[in-house]
């Protein structure tokens, strides 16, 4: 068992942590407040490489492992979600899941734009009926030979007006269930559909959260992602990635927060000492590293167990319920910590707070997790 970072772990940690401070830093609180997507810093993010980082050179992408990409989400997580969360949709549901499981046709005309940061993806599963429950797809695709004809709204989904491509689950067969259901990669642009307003959310209020409606979309049948029927396995196995790439944002949520509640704990007095000198704040502070350390060995696990070609499925669900819960948890100690300061929007912890919300909901609920675990366990 080694628990070192390679020279090529340290160096990409780096880079993401520069960016994130250099780039990300300035105007988070502002993008926050007005609820700004962070066009120039995605488009940087893309050009250094982040939005494609698993992806073969092959076909535009780093080449790099998951472990890479979990210690960049975590530096990312820690100043800015809302970038942090455009990053995982890209590289965990829409990049991955379009090389695992695409056509070498599919591959060329859209993964490669997508993992050279050109274009942003969306993955659109969520419905008004269909969170939790993915096997409920109400979008219908109907069979017309050549081409499917979708109709219906998905909800909740991150990227909807920034995205150039959507993967979008459709049911095709109602008669068979989840074996009905059917993946389609279908352009944004394409006639029949809209947005509805962007959702003014309690936290990652920078990132770009829409429902989007399809009426009679006509999307090309070479535009389905493998075999009649295989889009409910597709789903499960693609989100199976992305809870990878939540726990990490929730660990570099959590971390960020630490990392403040630490360094305001050095500055500000309280009864002729600073106040990290107080064991009540000592033990808060021993708490949150302790917390912190346990989810990013959970997600590190998870990262190498997908890279070693392993079932990650309890791994993966364990450190994204862990490292979730962790967030809102040293997130919330940390306005704690600063006090009435925290209280305040210039000291980014309640923001923190705020952000760490959605990562107990997103990509799989925290009892959604549970069950995965429970199941699993019980074989």
């Amino acid at each position: 068992m080694h628990f070192q970072l390679t020279e090529e772990h340290l160096m990409i940690q780096k880079a993401a942590r520069d960016f994130a401070v250099n780039e990300l830093l300035p105007g988070v609180i502002e993008r926050d407040e007005q609820q700004k997507f962070p066009v120039e810093q995605v488009k940087k993010l893309g050009e250094l490489g982040f939005l494609g980082m698993m992806v073969s050179p092959e076909y535009g992408g780093a080449g790099l492992d998951t472990v890479s990409y979990v210690l960049a989400m975590e530096e990312i997580s820690k100043i800015d979600a809302s970038a942090s969360v455009v990053m995982s949709v890209n590289n965990s549901l829409v990049c991955w899941g379009l090389e695992t499981y695409g056509t070498e046709e599919q591959k060329r005309k859209y993964l490669v734009p997508l993992a050279k940061g050109e274009i942003i993806g969306a993955f659109l599963l969520s419905e008004p009926e269909a969170g939790s429950d993915a096997t409920s797809q109400r979008t219908i695709g109907e069979d017309k030979g050549d081409h499917y004809l979708v109709n219906g709204t998905k909800n909740w989904i991150t990227n909807a007006n920034s995205a150039s491509v959507y993967l979008v689950m459709v049911q095709t067969h109602p008669e068979l269930g989840s074996k009905g259901i059917n993946c389609l990669i279908v352009e944004k642009n394409s006639p029949g559909i809209s947005l509805g307003a962007k959702e003014n959310k309690l936290g990652i209020r920078g990132s770009d959260t829409h429902s989007v409606m399809f009426q009679d979309v006509k999307v090309p049948k070479e535009n389905r992602i493998g075999e009649d029927g295989f889009g409910f396995k597709f789903a499960m196995k693609t989100l199976g990635g992305g809870r990878i790439g939540i726990a990490s944002q929730a660990l570099g949520i959590a971390s960020g927060a630490f990392e403040l509640a630490l360094k305001y704990s050095k500055e500000r007095k309280a009864f002729g000492k600073e106040i990290s000198q107080h064991q009540a704040i000592q033990f808060k502070l021993a708490d949150m590293a302790t917390k912190i350390e346990a989810a990013r060995l959970l997600c590190l696990r998870a990262a190498w167990e997908k890279d070693n070609h392993l079932d990650y499925t309890l791994s993966g669900s364990m450190a994204k319920v862990f490292a979730s819960e962790t967030a809102m948890w040293v997130a919330t100690e940390a306005v704690q910590v600063h006090g009435g300061y925290g209280y305040v929007k210039e000291y980014h912890v309640e923001r923190l707070m705020r952000d760490a919300k959605i990562t107990q909901i997103y990509e799989g609920t925290s009892e959604v997790q549970r069950i995965v675990i429970g199941r699993t366990i019980l074989g």
